[in-house]
């Protein structure tokens, strides 16, 4: 279940966000939650994979990062875009919330972090915040 826009988007008013999700069922929760935000979603589904994406796409407002991820974790990851473009909020989302999660997740440069499951308005609300609406 990879569906993953490359190219034009169907709208000039669509903001692209790059999911860091390997869960089907969580990639395409995602996209029922975010769809009727006007959001273009792209889809990585490693670390390594999150890194080369955001590399290559210019136009990205918003990374939503799993955490727990294979080849390279959403941790490293998030290193990486970070020294590439500071300024770009990366939502760090992990199935596994302990209590030095949230603060491993800023230490390496999350801006937010959001517990799994997903609730949609706790989702749409943290994301409204780092894009500043």
């Amino acid at each position: 279940m990879k569906s993953e826009p490359e190219g034009g988007t169907n709208s000039s008013d669509e903001r692209m966000v790059l999911v860091a999700e390997d869960d089907d069922t969580s990639f395409a929760l995602f996209q029922a939650y975010l769809k009727r935000e006007n959001f273009k979603l792209i889809r990585a589904v490693n670390g390594e994979e999150t890194v080369e994406k955001f590399r290559k796409t210019p136009g990205i407002v918003l990374v939503l990062m799993d955490l727990k991820m294979p080849v390279m974790d959403g941790y490293e990851a998030t290193r990486r875009i970070k020294q590439r473009n500071k300024d770009v909020p990366v939502l760090a989302q992990t199935a596994y919330a302990l209590s030095g999660d949230t603060q491993k997740a800023l230490d390496a440069g999350c801006d937010d972090y959001i517990a799994k499951p997903i609730r949609k308005d706790e989702l749409i609300k943290k994301v409204k915040a780092l894009l500043g609406e």
